[in-house]
C-alpha cells in the first residue's frame, strides 16, 4: 500500500571519477529518480515488469527522434517499447501535483486509458546542469510501421502542418490536414465504443485536474502497404547477399531466427510465432486498434493522448483573450478553459471515427 511520503520520495546516486564508460558518459554525473515506489506500482497496473522495463529503457542506447520535438529532447527505447521525453521544472511540478490523483485514477480504470502510460521520472545532473526525463509507453508499435501520423486537438485555427512539417520523412499533420483529406478512423461499433468510453473518463479526469491543449496522437499503418514494402526490402537483400547468406551457414553463422538479447518489454514476444501483416500483440501495442471489417482498406490505428501536463492558468486565460480578439470570440481556438476544451475535443474525436 502506498503511503502519502511515496509521492514525495526519490532516490539519489552521485557517481564521481567514472572512468569505465567515459567515451558515452561524463566522469561525474548525479541522477536522481522521482517516487520510485509510485511508479513502480504504476508500471505494475499498466502490465509492465520491472526487469523487462529496465531492459528496454537501458540495455542499449535509445533512438534520437530525428524529425525534432517542440521543445526539448525526446528518445525512443532501443526496442522502440518507450518514449523518453524532456520536460521543464515547472512540468516535474505539475506531474508531482497530479501524481496522487493519476495513480488513483489509473487504479481505479485497471490501466485502460488513453492517457500517457507514465512509468518513470528522472533528474539528470551534469555539470551543474539539469535535466528532467519523463518515461512513457510508446503510444506507436514497436514492430508495425507508422505511414502517417496526426496531432488532433479538434481546433481548426492555426492548425494546420507548415510547409517545412511537410518536407519531412513522416510529417505530423494536424486538424486542417486531416479534415481536408477527408480521413476517417474506420472501427468496429465494439471499439468505437469503448474509444469513445475511455475518452469520456480519461477528459473528465483531465478537466478536474484543470487540464487542457492536450492531443490525441493518431498513428496509422497501412497494411498492403507494408506488406509491398517488405516484399521490397526481402528482393533487394537477396539481390545484394546471395552468397554471403550462403557462407554464413556454411560456418555456423547464420543470424537465429529469434534474437537472444535481454528481452525487455516486447521481447517475449519473438519466443512465439511470427507475427503476420498486420498483426500485434495487445498487451504490448496497447494503444492499438484494428480496423473494422469491410473498412475501404485494412488498416491499424495507434490512438493515445499527449501533451496532458498544461493548466489553464493565468497565462492561457491571457493567451485565450489575445486569441479571441485576433481570430473573435466564436473562433475554434485551442485556448479554452478545460471544459469547452474537452467537449469540443470529445465531439472532433467521435466524427473522425467511421
Amino acid at each position: 500500500m502506498l503511503l502519502p511520503d511515496n509521492f514525495k520520495a526519490c532516490a539519489k546516486i552521485k557517481v564521481s571519477n567514472h572512468l569505465f564508460n567515459k567515451e558515452n558518459l561524463p566522469a561525474q554525473f548525479k541522477f536522481k529518480e522521482y517516487c520510485p515506489q509510485v511508479f513502480r506500482n504504476l508500471r505494475e497496473h499498466f502490465g509492465i515488469d520491472d526487469h523487462d522495463f529496465q531492459v528496454s529503457l537501458a540495455h542499449s542506447p535509445p533512438h534520437k527522434d530525428e524529425e525534432g520535438h517542440r521543445v526539448g529532447l525526446l528518445l525512443t527505447s532501443y526496442d522502440r517499447t518507450l518514449v523518453v521525453k524532456e520536460i521543464s521544472s515547472e512540468e516535474v511540478e505539475e506531474m508531482h501535483s497530479i501524481l496522487s490523483e493519476y495513480h488513483q485514477y489509473i487504479v481505479t480504470c485497471h490501466g485502460s486509458t488513453l492517457l500517457p502510460q507514465l512509468l518513470a521520472m528522472y533528474r539528470v545532473t551534469v555539470e551543474s546542469e539539469d535535466t528532467y526525463l519523463l518515461v512513457m509507453r510508446n503510444v506507436f508499435s514497436h514492430r508495425l510501421h507508422v505511414h502517417r501520423k496526426y496531432d488532433l486537438k479538434g481546433s481548426l485555427v492555426s492548425r494546420e502542418a507548415s510547409f517545412k512539417e511537410r518536407v519531412k520523412e513522416l510529417p505530423t499533420y494536424k486538424d486542417v490536414d486531416f479534415r481536408n483529406t477527408m480521413q476517417k478512423v474506420y472501427v468496429s461499433e465494439e471499439e468505437k465504443e469503448k474509444i469513445l468510453d475511455k475518452l469520456h473518463r480519461d477528459t473528465e479526469f483531465l478537466v478536474r485536474m484543470r487540464m487542457m491543449d492536450y492531443s490525441l496522437l493518431l498513428g496509422i499503418h497501412d497494411v498492403k502497404r507494408a506488406e509491398r514494402e517488405e516484399e521490397e526490402e526481402e528482393e533487394e537483400v537477396d539481390e545484394e547477399l546471395p552468397y554471403e547468406e550462403e557462407e554464413d551457414d556454411e560456418n555456423g553463422l547464420a543470424p537465429a531466427p529469434h534474437s537472444t538479447s535481454p528481452q525487455g518489454i516486447a521481447g517475449y514476444m519473438n519466443s512465439f510465432k511470427p507475427m503476420g501483416p498486420g498483426e500485434f500483440d495487445p498487451y504490448v501495442d496497447v494503444y492499438a486498434v484494428q480496423s473494422a471489417v469491410g473498412a475501404p482498406q485494412r488498416e491499424v490505428y495507434f490512438m493515445g493522448l499527449i501533451d496532458v501536463l498544461t493548466q489553464y492558468d493565468t497565462k492561457k486565460k491571457a493567451a485565450h483573450a489575445a486569441k479571441a480578439v485576433k481570430h473573435g470570440a466564436g473562433a475554434e481556438i485551442s485556448t479554452v478553459h478545460p471544459e469547452q476544451y474537452a467537449k469540443r475535443f470529445r465531439e472532433f474525436i467521435t466524427q473522425i471515427l467511421a
